[in-house]
């Protein structure tokens, strides 16, 4: 049996951007990707902390060591520049292995989107 767990969360990064005549996803910065075990065309949760909002697209990389987070394309009217949100992707695993797995968390500066 296959369960589906969390594999990695960008725990409370500040939206820098929203551009919705862009083709749809997220655009994050690689340091935040490697950090949390993601990777581009990663299919990904996002949830905004200031409306509720819940919105599902797909990574793709930013500019390195710049902290960007947009959204682009139709969730880009989900949000606003300043907002808190959280990346959050998920791993469908076998039954057991779900039971020891440990998912990657990071926690940015929301100032900053940055790892300290």
């Amino acid at each position: 049996m296959l369960v589906e767990v969390l594999k990695s969360k960008i725990h409370r990064v500040s939206v820098t951007e929203a551009d919705l005549n862009y083709i749809g996803s997220i655009t994050v910065d690689p340091d935040l990707l490697d950090a949390a075990n993601m990777i581009e065309g990663e299919k990904v949760q996002i949830v905004n902390i200031n409306n509720g909002e819940r919105i599902e697209t797909y990574i793709i990389e930013g500019e390195r060591g710049q902290g960007g987070i947009c959204l682009n394309g139709p969730a880009a009217r989900r949000v606003a520049v300043g907002d808190i949100i959280i990346i959050i992707s998920y791993a469908h695993m076998d039954f057991e292995e779900a039971k020891s797995f440990k998912p990657s968390l990071v926690f940015p500066n929301t100032a900053t989107n940055k790892l300290d």
